[in-house]
């Protein structure tokens, strides 16, 4: 297969990124809740801000211990920050497949590739018959 290159002579990206889903698109927050996510970081960055200015008047007054905190509460924004836009953009998220989509590496489906797990729900199903044929058994001892 030939490789597509761009006018600068490099080769162009393969299609998809960490943002996209398999429906297209990026997986970015939109609507309510991304209004939500700005107010909570705008609250978070207020608090960070205060708690800065205040450690800081602290720090300057000849409290020490203060000089710690000065350093701390911007850490505490900048990962304010990187949350807000990590959730933002998606990254919390796992893509989704589509429903008969092959997940498996020989196209099988999730359950059809994983024998462990298909030996196990056999295990508890039976562990389940069981446990009724011993309720049953219970019932007609009590009752006879």
């Amino acid at each position: 297969m030939a490789q597509v290159t761009n006018p600068a002579g490099r080769p162009d990206p393969p299609p998809g990124g960490p943002d996209d889903v398999p429906g297209g698109g990026p997986a970015r927050l939109t609507g309510g809740d991304a209004v939500r996510l700005h107010l909570t970081l705008a609250a978070g960055l207020a608090l960070c801000i205060g708690a800065f200015s205040f450690e800081l008047y602290r720090a300057l007054s000849g409290n020490t211990f203060s000089w710690m905190y000065v350093f701390e509460w911007p850490l505490f924004a900048g990962f304010a920050i990187y949350m807000w836009w990590s959730l933002l953009h998606g990254h919390d998220r796992r893509p989704t497949r589509a429903p008969g989509e092959p997940v498996g590496p020989d196209g099988a489906e999730a359950d059809e590739a994983d024998e462990d797990l298909l030996a196990w729900r056999r295990y508890l199903r039976d562990l389940e018959a069981t446990d009724a044929d011993q309720a049953n058994e219970t019932d007609r001892f009590d009752q006879g």
